[in-house]
């Protein structure tokens, strides 16, 4: 019944729908409405006028194309039902946004421009700019070129930046050249053009009331158009429309049809012509790999000769195995350029290994040549940030954004806000934040950006991932167990996350703080009813399952609650009233000690303002010089306890840069009621104040803030690089980074690995002598 029941539903909306284009198309005596085109819709050729919504979805999921997802980024509800309109196109807004940046497509767009001349040229979609007879929608320079160009960038970027979704050319155009995605003066030039042209259509159509788009073939005819259009002869207006033209022609070749340059070949001008076919290496191969800097050319002939052949999941397609081919002598040239190429190699290797399929990273670096050079320096300098790109190839497209180490945590609000769920929204954020990690990560390795601005960036992102996921997570928790009226949840940041100091692989230390009126005793609205204390304990277990849950791009962060009252034998979630009991009776100096470092990164403004002064109160109505007779034990017992684990343990390590946080923590405690303005989380902001306030000499304040930059540096560096090192030795890569990445912050740079650590137990032994003259001498661990 029900199959019959939507069968005849169908024929109906097909007559309303038939019925429709009558009404708009018929002439009368007063003419006519619109002529209508109804091709666009799914598989026109197949599907009757009227499409049921499921249907359409189920194709556009399946089968749809690239230059469907180009049409329908225009389209918007007109009539109808519009919230059913509106609820369609979200559903589609997966098709339409893919989650990666896409630019093997670019090639499928070009292809309905080349057919569009084929079929059309004899009716003036010329291949050629001209005047005579030229369309100017579908010839050469003409208004769909400007179309294309303007939809091919949206539909590269706009999946990571839903600002870039403006249906319009004009609006669009604009947006792409305020993101950067477009030189300025190219948006102009289209926008420009596309107004002009887009005037010449309509007074063509104007002439005889008639669907088209073509300019007259015969001089009196043009002569008529250029007075319409208000030029003074032909001439000028010939001259205007052919610049129009030929700009718009240039800018869609740039972007479709000239290939970017792939570095120099090695081809009949440059050397040997390389060889990887059948099973054997071949000699020129071998020794123009060893010209180049490889140490074992037939392992390496071996490792590419089987990337040709198919042997790793990435390379088994056709298409991919074209791309490499065309890459080749660029990525030979550019992991030959390494300290050690076939280490280098080898980990683009295990990369590739990982990958099910390739085509999409190499479209990536055919499109883009720059990112190639940055991956290849990536993996000769530093194996760890190799292993994170081989586990999470999508990283890659962090780096090709462009926008910035900051550029991730600027469009993650605005994306998880275009969710249509909670899951969608998690696989954003989880896809973002991979993203915006391994940008952050390689600008750093590469010194674009410093200790500081590097800590700030990562923890932007953290904050921004919060802050945009708190209101998805308790918006399902909510549709489970309702809301508690008046009440709220807050999320407040520690550690290295709250100074906004966060380093390569830092977790997350978090506290989940709730407030809500005393009357108020369960959750309301919901298909279950819980107590306060039990919904925010399992909201706030809802949340910490995001951050840290895995899913198909990777986990957020690994999140450390022991920092939250009474540690991890207490609640998840913490009353505000608990929390100010807590410090106020039971509280530890450690635990205040780490408090100055507290910062509230998500919640009501409401909430946030009210822990922001519990924290503060907390510190202030405790402080005083017992804290740094407790900061010295603590100290003490931890060098007798959890000595540094080698010479490259700088955390840890006698005047290291836990010596540097316990200075400044333990003055802010000590002295934060005379003088409440030196409280700030970050530990080089809080040295500064407390010297500019006079409770540290100016020049320790100041050697201090060095050490603290300088250990992050290292730290920082040796992460990214190696992880956990205990030997002596660096290895050549991490050394010549770690001179380099340490030159800026030394008096004198270090010309070698042994200077280098003689100047790092220099600088530990001033920050030990700071750390004991004024906080107290230590009974363990010589600086």
């Amino acid at each position: 019944a029900a199959a019959i029941e939507a069968e005849r539903a169908g024929s109906i909306y097909v007559r309303i729908a038939r019925d429709l284009v009558k009404l708009m198309e018929e002439r009368t005596a007063g003419g006519y409405v619109f002529r209508t085109d109804l091709r666009l819709r799914p598989d026109p050729a197949a599907t009757p006028l009227a499409v049921g919504i499921p249907t359409a979805i189920s194709y556009y999921e399946s089968m749809g194309q690239n230059w469907e997802r180009a049409a329908m980024i225009k389209a918007r509800p007109v009539g109808g039902d519009r919230a059913l309109g509106d609820s369609f196109l979200t559903e589609i807004r997966p098709f339409v946004w893919r989650r990666h940046l896409d630019f093997a497509m670019i090639a499928d767009i070009h292809a309905i421009k080349r057919q569009i001349h084929a079929a059309h040229g004899g009716r003036g979609a010329h291949a050629q700019v001209q005047v005579a007879g030229h369309d100017v929608k579908l010839g050469r320079g003409g208004i769909r070129e400007i179309e294309f160009t303007t939809q091919v960038l949206q539909l590269i970027w706009a999946g990571r930046d839903p600002g870039l979704r403006d249906p319009t050319t004009l609006g669009a155009l604009a947006a792409l050249a305020g993101a950067g995605r477009i030189e300025r003066r190219a948006a102009a030039d289209l926008a420009d053009a596309y107004v002009f042209l887009r005037d010449v259509e309509h007074r063509l159509q104007m002439v005889a009331d008639r669907q088209t788009q073509r300019l007259p073939e015969d001089e009196e005819g043009l002569a008529r158009i250029a007075s319409f259009m208000g030029f003074a002869d032909t001439a000028e207006f010939a001259a205007r429309l052919t610049g129009h033209l030929n700009r718009v022609e240039q800018h869609y070749a740039q972007m479709f049809e000239r290939e970017p340059a792939l570095g120099l070949p090695i081809g009949e001008e440059a050397g040997p012509r390389l060889r990887f076919a059948g099973t054997r290496d071949d000699p020129e191969t071998l020794e123009a790999l060893g010209q180049m800097g490889f140490a074992s050319p037939p392992s390496i002939s071996a490792m590419l000769r089987g990337w040709l052949h198919g042997r790793p999941r990435a390379t088994r397609s056709e298409r991919a195995r074209e791309l490499l081919t065309l890459l080749m002598p660029a990525l030979l040239t550019a992991f030959a350029r390494q300290r050690e190429p076939d280490a280098a190699l080898a980990r683009f290797d295990a990369v590739l290994t990982q990958m099910p399929a390739g085509v999409h990273m190499f479209s990536l670096f055919q499109r883009n040549p720059a990112l190639l050079q940055r991956v290849a320096g990536i993996l000769g300098a530093a194996p760890a940030l190799a292993n994170h790109l081989a586990l999470n190839p999508a990283s890659l497209e962090g780096l090709l954004a462009g926008s910035g180490p900051g550029g991730a945590a600027a469009v993650l609000p605005a994306l998880l806000k275009e969710a249509r769920h909670f899951e969608e929204a998690l696989d954003g954020a989880r896809r973002l934040v991979t993203e915006g990690k391994f940008e952050i990560d390689a600008a750093g390795l590469e010194a674009v950006i410093d200790a500081d601005a590097a800590g700030a960036a990562r923890s932007d992102l953290a904050d921004a991932a919060i802050a945009a996921l708190l209101p998805h997570v308790t918006s399902e928790f909510v549709g489970r167990f309702g809301k508690v009226k008046g009440g709220a949840l807050a999320v407040v940041a520690l550690g290295k996350l709250g100074g906004q100091e966060m380093l390569p692989g830092s977790d997350l230390d978090l506290v989940l703080i709730y407030d809500h009126p005393e009357e108020v005793g369960e959750s309301a609205g919901g298909p279950r009813s819980l107590p306060v204390s039990t919904y925010y304990g399992r909201l706030a277990q809802q949340m910490v399952a995001a951050i840290t849950a895995p899913g198909a791009e990777g986990k957020l962060y690994e999140v450390d609650m022991r920092l939250r009252p009474t540690g991890n034998k207490g609640p998840v979630a913490t009353s505000l009233s608990s929390f100010l009991r807590y410090h106020a009776e039971d509280a530890w100096t450690w635990e205040r000690m780490a408090l100055t470092r507290a910062r509230c990164v998500a919640g009501p403004p409401g909430l946030r303002r009210r822990i922001a002064g519990a924290v503060k109160n907390a510190i202030v109505s405790h402080a005083g010089e017992a804290a740094i007779s407790d900061a010295v034990a603590m100290r003490g017992r931890m060098l007798r306890e959890l000595p540094a684990d080698g010479s490259w343990d700088i955390k840890a390590m006698p005047g290291g840069m836990i010596e540097v946080e316990f200075i400044a923590q333990a003055l802010q405690l000590a002295h934060a009621k005379r003088h409440p303005t030196i409280l700030a989380p970050t530990t080089r902001l809080a040295l500064g104040k407390l010297g500019r306030a006079g409770l540290l000499p100016a020049e320790e304040a100041e050697l201090l803030i060095g050490a603290d930059r300088l250990w992050r540096t290292m730290l920082g560096l040796l992460r990214l690089t190696l992880g956990p090192w205990r030997q002596e030795a660096l290895p050549a890569a991490t050394a010549a980074a770690m001179l380099r990445a340490t030159a800026p912050l030394l008096g004198q740079a270090a010309v070698d690995v042994t200077t280098l650590r003689q100047q790092m137990r220099d600088q530990a032994s001033q920050v030990r002598g700071i750390f004991e003259r004024r906080l107290g001498p230590l009974s363990g661990g010589a600086a």
